[in-house]
């Protein structure tokens, strides 16, 4: 059985430095399942393609244009995330942000996720863990012990190699726990995790509106 993961990057110039750095990331974990003779697909999200779309989203009161509910199914129906943001003004970009906000409040819940960041300093290195562990806490999601910080002059260096290969060995892990891997001796159950929405599709169980307002008077009378 073929897994999958999405990943979402946020870089804002071809080329990216965001990018470069989610590449990696998905090279070594495709390189970790392999390892484990198993295979894993990859898809890309470049938030900076539907920007205008995420914008519009925002100020029509969370109506999706069909890209963005193609990219919401795609998110919410991947076995594992890889979450990769430049940080400005200390935290993750507003396009990061506008897009997990666009996200249906189930569609990460139980998944497993890799957080990363790109930033010209390394004084910014805490926003792995005062932003963005918080924000997939939020929604559920299970982050995987070793987030990923990348300065400038992190690029090519033996340290970020090494913190690389760590974080993908452990989404791979989280990943292929169905199959009996797992972080650290914890496998979770992903198979019985709370149900995943994308939040693009209608409950067939949705109570009729007519039936909603049976014995409504129409006026505000107690």
């Amino acid at each position: 059985m073929t897994r999958r993961i999405v990943v979402v990057t946020a870089g804002l110039t071809v080329p990216s430095s965001t990018r470069l750095l989610a590449d990696q990331l998905a090279e070594a974990t495709q390189a970790q399942a392999t390892a484990r003779g198993e295979a894993l697909a990859v898809d890309f999200v470049e938030l900076r393609e539907v920007a205008a779309e995420l914008a519009a989203f925002m100020v029509t009161g969370g109506v999706p244009t069909p890209r963005l509910t193609e990219l919401r199914e795609l998110v919410a129906s991947a076995d594992g995330l890889v979450a990769v943001t430049p940080v400005f003004n200390g935290g993750y970009s507003g396009l990061f942000k506008m897009f997990f906000d666009a996200l249906d409040k189930d569609s990460l819940t139980g998944t497993p996720v890799l957080v990363a960041a790109t930033a010209g300093s390394a004084r910014h290195s805490l926003v792995l863990d005062h932003a963005m562990r918080p924000l997939f806490a939020y929604l559920r999601a299970v982050v995987v012990p070793t987030g990923v910080f990348a300065a400038t002059e992190d690029f090519g260096s033996h340290g970020l190699s090494e913190r690389i290969s760590r974080a993908a060995a452990e989404l791979a892990a989280l990943v292929l726990s169905q199959d009996g891997y797992g972080v650290g001796g914890f496998v979770p159950d992903l198979a019985a995790r709370p149900r995943r929405t994308s939040g693009t599709q209608v409950e067939a169980d949705v109570t009729p509106f007519g039936e909603l307002l049976r014995g409504h008077a129409g006026d505000n009378a107690p």
